[in-house]
């Protein structure tokens, strides 16, 4: 079925376009409006069946072509409050209103951007050679999963009761790899995630009479680097697990001590008993330290977000491993361990009761990824997903993303 990529070069002009126009204008999670109306309007010219709203601000685009699979293809379309720093002519000066109600830059920092233009390109093929294969497509752009509930929050807005219910769950992310390259991993692929904001309280006073308050921002100070231990001193080594403090906030002015200081914590663990672990003891390093330093109250922990590990059935992920080692060839296509990032992108199939493969590709100049891997520089000189320098070259890069998903859905759906 090499014919259905026949008319990619032609869409390609296009697709980077609706890639740049969408890197240029990034939303937060939930916030996607504009981004799912582009998304909303190509699949309607396309011919598909188009829902918006669903989850809030998703889209979902569904194309029957007679009898055979049902197969889902998923893209996250939120951006992050990262202020970009890549020097890009499409380079986004955009600012958003986040959850807290602050003003912040925002910035595809993650490649969500790639994701959405993907699919879409995909799309296009599938529905511009309908003679070629059988079944349904059910494209979904999901918002918020950067907040962890985007996924949730479809399924919950009936993402499997209002349209074909999959047989399999296809996805896929860009990260700091050549550009070309797929990379492919059976089982665990990614991890588990808690965040957890961790509210210590002390007692406000004058900075020149500290021994009349209870500071929380010493108690903040060594928790932060108590909570080390939970990786360095708790947990084995051999079970990988991720502790970040992500934010602390206290005070507002250099002479007043304040009456609390609160913590954004995340957790990243790739097994069940390390999760129970690193929370139980995250639990009692919060509390053992309000009591060291006399606090007036216990702390709060308060769970903010939960994801399970992202698990790709084994048997598809060959499935899918072997339809990308025929289109693009076996060098072309890598595998990997799992990845101590989280995605959110397994709910769907757990949801769903049916498996699900998720896939890497790389986005960087494969001679710059290469000159910094041989000079042992990967870590310095190679921006990762989340930085303000992450900025994946456009080509192969989107080329390969919408050629991937092609190809993975096509081992499922009925040729002609």
């Amino acid at each position: 079925m090499s014919r259905l990529f026949d008319r990619l070069d032609s869409l390609m002009p296009g697709l980077e376009d609706v890639y740049r126009d969408v890197h240029e204008h990034p939303e937060l999670a939930f916030q996607e409006k504009r981004t799912a109306g582009v998304v909303a309007a190509l699949l309607e010219e396309q011919g598909w069946e188009t829902a918006t709203g669903v989850g809030r601000t998703g889209v979902v685009g569904v194309l029957r072509n007679g009898e055979g699979p049902v197969v889902m293809l998923r893209a996250d379309m939120d951006a992050l409050p990262v202020e970009e720093r890549t020097g890009l002519p499409y380079a986004s000066t955009q600012t958003a209103v986040d959850d807290s109600g602050a003003t912040v830059p925002v910035m595809h920092a993650c490649g969500h951007d790639v994701h959405v233009a993907a699919l879409l390109g995909a799309c296009a093929l599938f529905a511009g050679d309908r003679a070629s294969w059988r079944g349904t497509l059910v494209a979904v752009f999901q918002p918020g999963e950067e907040s962890g509930l985007g996924a949730r929050a479809m399924i919950d807005d009936g993402l499997f009761e209002r349209f074909p219910k999959p047989e399999v769950v296809l996805g896929q992310h860009v990260g700091p790899g050549p550009a070309g390259l797929v990379a492919t991993c059976p089982g665990p692929v990614m991890g588990g995630t808690d965040n957890l904001r961790i509210r210590l309280f002390g007692r406000g006073g004058h900075g020149s009479k500290p021994e009349s308050a209870v500071d929380p921002v010493v108690m903040a100070a060594h928790l932060v680097l108590r909570l080390q231990t939970v990786v360095s001193r708790t947990v084995a080594a051999a079970d990988p697990v991720v502790v970040t403090v992500g934010a602390l906030h206290a005070g507002t002015t250099a002479a007043t001590i304040p009456d609390e200081a609160e913590l954004a914590v995340n957790i990243r663990t790739t097994s069940a008993a390390a999760r129970d672990l690193a929370l139980a003891t995250i639990e009692r390093l919060v509390k053992a330290e309000a009591l060291a330093a006399g606090a007036p109250r216990e702390p709060e922990i308060v769970p903010v977000c939960t994801l399970p590990n992202t698990v790709n059935d084994p048997a598809a992920t060959e499935r899918v491993a072997a339809a990308h080692r025929g289109h693009f060839g076996d060098g072309a296509v890598i595998p990997v361990g799992p990845n101590s990032a989280s995605e959110d992108f397994g709910l769907l199939a757990e949801a769903a009761g049916v498996p699900s493969v998720f896939w890497f590709f790389g986005g960087l100049d494969a001679e710059e990824y290469t000159k910094a891997f041989l000079a042992g520089r990967v870590a310095q000189d190679v921006p990762q997903n989340h930085a303000s320098t992450f900025a994946p070259v456009v080509q192969p890069t989107l080329g390969t993303g919408v050629r991937a998903l092609a190809a993975a859905a096509l081992a499922w759906l009925e040729p002609r």
